[in-house]
């Protein structure tokens, strides 16, 4: 009997199920279109319209609140001196043309030669003072080189009162004699304006020129100062 010869199966037959299938899987991933790349030079707003779209929050561009700044503070009140405005240096207008900034010096103080250090002690009174005073002493302010009867009459006429030191050695220079006198005819009619301090004579050494003038005892602890220095902060709080 003749044997049957067998026929060899189709190679499509031969596979099995299994290859079949993962055929079939990689055909249909290799049809399917690929994403494209985004591109980095994009916009901002197609990614966040891209993350939208798929699920994702979109980022904020608000920019973040500025933090307020903190409150400025206040500056203390100031400390009253207990001198009238009148005499307030930090409140002076130097600029105005009228009041006490109307004129250079307050004070002008006129004294003999010998007596240098009791007039230096004297402004240096005035000047420490609380109202400030500006002094004019004349060797210490005359310009170098300017004559010596200009500048005092200079000085008188730009200072709001003259004090005359008057001492012994006041009474014997005729240069003083002439301070005085020309310190009268300065302001002959203005009461406070001229200011003797008399210090170390009696009151039968009064210049008789002066006697229609209270002057300043100097036989006090401070030398009559403090008298002086009210008699011009008065005078001054007459101008405003």
């Amino acid at each position: 009997m003749a044997s049957s010869s067998s026929v060899p199966a189709s190679p499509a037959q031969s596979k099995k199920p299994r290859d079949k299938i993962a055929d079939w899987l990689r055909q249909t991933l290799l049809k399917k279109p690929k994403k494209m790349p985004v591109s980095r030079e994009s916009h901002p707003s197609d990614v966040s319209q891209t993350a939208t779209q798929d699920g994702l929050p979109s980022p904020s561009c608000s920019s973040p609140p500025s933090r307020s700044s903190p409150p400025s503070r206040s500056s203390p009140p100031s400390r009253s001196s207990g001198l009238s405005p009148t005499l307030q240096p930090t409140h002076m207008d130097p600029s105005s043309s009228s009041g006490r900034w109307s004129k250079d010096y307050d004070v002008c103080v006129c004294h003999s030669e010998e007596d240098l250090e009791a007039a230096q002690e004297l402004v240096s009174y005035l000047e420490s003072s609380k109202a400030s005073l500006r002094c004019f002493l004349q060797l210490r302010d005359a310009t170098p080189g300017g004559a010596i009867v200009s500048e005092l009459c200079q000085a008188l006429s730009s200072s709001h009162c003259r004090v005359l030191l008057i001492t012994p050695g006041f009474l014997r220079d005729p240069w003083c004699k002439y301070q005085m006198l020309q310190a009268l005819t300065e302001a002959p009619g203005a009461e406070g304006c001229t200011i003797p301090l008399l210090s170390g004579l009696t009151r039968a050494a009064y210049p008789p020129e002066l006697r229609f003038m209270y002057y300043v005892d100097g036989r006090g602890q401070d030398g009559g100062f403090y008298q002086v220095k009210e008699a011009v902060i008065r005078y001054l709080e007459t101008l405003s």
